[in-house]
């Protein structure tokens, strides 16, 4: 009889946040390169990918996620997403439970209580000045003259909207959640609860900020 080969390393889709694009990830795509395939997303309306002609929710853009690893025809890759991407991620978790098994969250926003603009936005400035410069120059660049200001804030009400903790029970994936241990966006407490409303879900922390796929590349590859 013939033989199927067995898959030895696993695809990665990474998933970036609000405003920037899949270069957000920089260091830590390397890394994964090493274990596996690695799939860069620019979501609509991001980075090189076209504006929408229409506004595109959280629970859109995770169709247009899953449209992605259908076409790719990825079998159940590990779906990382960072920022508004565990957004994405985890809705796309919910609605397509059989395309994967395995994701993981890097700083899933927004804690309940920070739910508005002027808190999420005093959030924001506190970690720019804790990132290296060359986060904050590429992210600045991408908000400008990539998403651009009106998308952003068109986009920002779906990001406050948007209940993971509430999504999390329909997820069946294996979930891992990691933080930052000096983000000030996404506390460590908010970080293991939510950890523990997913059925398979368990939390690790790794050092810097919140885009800790700078700080940290190595270590979020090793979970």
């Amino acid at each position: 009889p013939c033989q199927v080969p067995q898959r030895t390393s696993p695809d990665f889709v990474l998933v970036h946040g609000i405003g920037v694009s899949a270069r957000s990830y920089g260091p830590t795509a390397v890394e994964l390169a090493s274990h596996g395939d690695v799939h860069l997303i620019d979501l609509p309306g991001y980075g090189r990918s076209p504006r929408p002609d229409h506004d595109l929710s959280i629970a859109g853009h995770a169709r247009v996620v899953g449209d992605f690893l259908t076409d790719r025809q990825l079998d159940h890759p590990v779906v990382v997403g960072h920022s508004m991407g565990t957004q994405v991620v985890v809705e796309m978790a919910a609605q397509f439970p059989d395309q994967l098994d395995h994701i993981a969250l890097i700083a899933p926003v927004i804690v309940p209580s920070a739910r508005t603009i002027p808190k999420v936005s005093l959030l924001f400035l506190r970690n720019a000045v804790k990132e290296p410069p060359t986060v904050s120059v590429m992210a600045i660049h991408d908000y400008l003259f990539r998403a651009g200001v009106p998308y952003m804030v068109q986009q920002t009400k779906h990001l406050l909207g948007n209940q993971m903790e509430q999504t999390a029970a329909r997820v069946s994936a294996k979930t891992l959640v990691i933080c930052g241990e000096a983000d000030p966006i996404v506390p460590l407490d908010w970080g293991r609860e939510l950890a523990g409303k997913f059925r398979h879900g368990w939390f690790a922390t790794v050092p810097g900020p919140h885009a800790t796929m700078f700080a940290a590349p190595d270590l979020i590859a090793k979970h």
